[in-house]
């Protein structure tokens, strides 16, 4: 399952985070509701986590915007709010299901894989990505670009899977830190400038057009505009 986390708390969300990858799922997070907001626009995802108390955009308006939309996709709602009428208000906003904090883990992935079995036709879920001439295979774990094999390490492939999932949006250094390499801080290292450089080599060179890309001062992107 792909799933969106929307959590203010780094440590909860790093907790939550780390669990469901290490049950298998892709994560991405949201640290206020804005961001989750305009993630959930862009992205595709099974399943929403969302803590209720948020900075910028709480979670229940933020829900209803999305349902308003016409978004159905499974939500469970995080929150120390746990009386009858707090519940309520989340049910009404659309969410499938509510755990009150403090939490354990198991629960919580518990619940969150029975809301994916929910969701109708899981069969559209996507495990293939292009941009341009560059494909890759999230199942089979390769990558070809104009029909040539292109050989990845581990984490060279989990550079390019996160950067595909999110073509044509800058991606920032602090979204790959957590999502690539799952820290949750800066640890003032090179360590992402040479993993780009090294999967800049071996998906752009030898090929006409460039496609990872540097944003000055933002982060990257993969796309196949000009």
């Amino acid at each position: 399952m792909r799933i969106l986390v929307i959590e203010d708390d780094n440590e909860a969300a790093a907790h939550v985070s780390k669990g469901l990858r290490e049950a298998g799922h892709v994560v991405d997070h949201a640290m206020d509701g804005e961001v989750g907001l305009n993630m959930a626009d862009v992205g595709d995802y099974d399943a929403y986590v969302i803590d209720r108390m948020l900075p910028k955009l709480d979670g229940v308006t933020m829900l209803s915007r999305r349902r308003a939309g016409g978004d159905e996709t499974p939500a469970l709602f995080l929150s120390a709010l746990g009386e009858v009428d707090d519940r309520v208000k989340g049910f009404k906003a659309g969410g499938d299901d509510y755990l009150v904090k403090p939490y354990a883990f198991p629960e919580l992935l518990a619940r969150v894989e029975a809301l994916g079995r929910r969701r109708v036709a899981p069969a559209t879920v996507t495990t293939r990505y292009a941009v341009g001439d560059l494909e890759i295979d999230v199942i089979t774990r390769t990558v070809r670009r104009a029909g040539r094999k292109i050989d990845l390490q581990p984490r060279e492939f989990r550079l390019l899977e996160y950067l595909m999932r999110h073509a044509g949006q800058v991606v920032t250094r602090t979204m790959l830190l957590e999502n690539v390499w799952e820290y949750h801080f800066d640890p003032q290292t090179n360590v992402i400038d040479v993993h780009i450089s090294r999967l800049r080599s071996k998906i752009d060179k030898d090929f006409d057009k460039p496609l990872l890309k540097t944003v000055r001062g933002a982060g990257y992107t993969i796309d196949d505009g000009d």
